[in-house]
């Protein structure tokens, strides 16, 4: 990811649901499930690509800070090109994912912004964006 964050975790309400959107559309981006398993009760799935786990989804747990889903969340994912950034919005909403902006340049942002918006099955909104070269 960046310099500025190192991972990025939310709560689900329903851990397989949203694991099967996010599989889906993450693989489009070049991430793998890189493990799952148990951390104090609560349960997980880490995603990442290469050997970095950069995004977890963790489900809802009962200790305060853990007991409720993320929702309203904003999260972005980085894509290698245009067609990247469409085949993760077809994946997403295939998967569960709700559409929330279909691909396209989005000149309110800059010239080269490219990206596609859903909202996951707790109502987070996921961005895959690509900024494109410039002329």
């Amino acid at each position: 990811m960046s310099e500025v964050i190192d991972h990025v975790g939310l709560r689900a309400s329903d851990l397989q649901s949203s694991r099967g959107m996010y599989e889906a559309a993450l693989g489009e981006l070049g991430f793998t499930a890189l493990s799952e398993g148990t951390f104090e009760g609560d349960s997980y799935v880490l995603f990442g690509r290469g050997t970095n786990d950069d995004f977890a989804l963790h489900s809802v747990g009962t200790q305060p800070g853990r007991d409720r889903a993320t929702v309203g969340a904003h999260v972005a994912f980085r894509a290698d090109d245009a067609d990247a950034v469409r085949r993760w919005h077809a994946a997403a909403v295939a998967n569960g994912g709700r559409d929330n902006g279909p691909p396209g340049l989005r000149p309110e942002y800059s010239g080269t912004y490219y990206a596609a918006f859903v909202l996951d099955p707790d109502g987070n909104n996921v961005e895959a964006v690509f900024y494109a070269p410039t002329p």
